[in-house]
């Protein structure tokens, strides 16, 4: 069997796995990322980059909103955002 594996470039448009979601735990004040028998417990910045990944947009359009909302240079984000969204690729997480 032959297993292939997503690469994540710029011009990819990530999207949470149909199985996945991206939740609020209200009783613990953290987002969570939910998956069948498995959570993961995203950092701050892991979060602002997954809300932002809807199937529509493009990993430089997503590393464009997140330069100018936070006032940093593109450069310097691109790099994290395609590294976090192709680890969560490769764990199924994430879709392109």
């Amino acid at each position: 069997m032959l297993v292939t594996r997503t690469l994540i470039t710029a011009e990819s448009v990530p999207r949470l796995a149909p199985h996945v979601t991206l939740k609020h735990d209200t009783v613990r004040d953290r987002w969570v990322v939910l998956g069948p028998e498995r959570m993961l417990v995203p950092d701050e910045i892991a979060v602002e980059i997954l809300q932002r990944c809807d199937g529509e947009r493009s990993v430089a359009a997503v590393v464009g909103l997140l330069a100018k909302e936070f006032n940093a240079p593109e450069d310097d984000i691109a790099g994290d955002v395609r590294e976090l969204l192709q680890a969560l690729a490769d764990k199924g997480f994430v879709r392109a």
